[in-house]
């Protein structure tokens, strides 16, 4: 998997969200492109701003037990997989201003690097490893950008 904390490659990935306009229309799924780019949104939100509630104890315990190992290992998401409720976005968005808010969110990682989030605590998964952030983030983007063909 590539490394997001590596600037070629944040490079890389901004590339590809550049590569989209508000026309472009998915291969399959139910977002348009703006909608896309604030879900991909979503994961860097529960880093830096304090926006999203963690799951309770519970909750957590479920997705340790069931979600983590999919989203944080390095095989591709399949096409059409469901998603979690904090990450449902519905309605109408400005593809500018979600395009630039994930573009900041992608540099500041990737400024920040990966031993910034060696041992950083995820709400839903607990203490990452730089590794499993890395896979956190970029296969989520990776799967988006296909979708979208870019």
């Amino acid at each position: 998997m590539k490394n997001i904390f590596d600037q070629s490659v944040a490079n890389e990935v901004i590339s590809r969200i550049n590569q989209l306009t508000p026309e472009t229309n998915a291969q399959w799924g139910k977002m348009n492109v703006a909608q896309m780019l604030a879900h991909c949104c979503v994961a860097y939100e529960m880093v830096y701003d304090g926006t999203h509630k963690k799951p309770n104890a519970f909750v957590r315990f479920m997705l340790g037990l069931f979600v983590k190992k999919g989203v944080i290992n390095n095989k591709p998401y399949k096409k059409n997989i469901g998603t979690a409720p904090a990450f449902v976005v519905k309605g109408n968005r400005d593809f500018d201003t979600e395009k630039n808010r994930l573009v900041d969110y992608i540099s500041r990682t990737a400024d920040l690097g990966g031993q910034h989030f060696d041992g950083k605590e995820s709400l839903s998964f607990g203490k990452l490893t730089q590794d499993e952030w890395n896979n956190l983030f970029y296969k989520h983007l990776d799967h988006h950008l296909m979708q979208f063909g870019a």
